[in-house]
């Protein structure tokens, strides 16, 4: 094990869905799991409670980006009419080297689309974002 530490900028990643780069996302949030905590309280040992290990929980990931396709829309409404495609998506954060972690996200799901808001005094760019569920996920480092 190498005692080497890096610390990388959250600003360069890419979105991958079933291995297809997905274009620019200026946002990547949710990416969390949790366990989730049993308390057994033994008969006779009053000095503390067990604490053990349950069900392994993860938050949804929500992806933001300017509007650029129809892509994301598209995958959100067929879901919303019954038509149920899981994508694997692969969140990749890159160094300056390319040197690569990423997090391998199993049978993604949209159930939120949010579109832009929009303000005539600003220049902002018009953005969207996607709520997804899915079915976990598992963390890689170098590719």
């Amino acid at each position: 094990m190498s005692n080497t530490r890096k610390v990388y900028s959250a600003h360069r990643f890419k979105v991958e869905m079933n291995g297809i780069i997905q274009g620019s996302f200026s946002e990547c949030s949710g990416l969390q799991v949790e366990t989730e905590i049993f308390e057994w309280q033994e008969g006779g040992r009053n000095e503390y409670t067990h604490r053990l290990p349950g069900r392994v929980k993860f938050s949804n990931i929500t992806l933001k980006r300017g509007i650029a396709t129809m892509d994301m829309w598209n995958w959100f409404n067929r879901t919303r009419w019954g038509k149920i495609e899981r994508a694997d998506i692969s969140i990749v954060l890159m160094d300056m080297e390319l040197r690569q972690i990423q997090w391998n996200i199993t049978g993604a799901l949209p159930i939120k689309w949010l579109g832009p808001s929009f303000k005539a005094n600003t220049g902002e760019a018009a953005v969207e974002s996607i709520e997804l569920i899915h079915n976990g996920f598992e963390q890689q480092f170098g590719k």
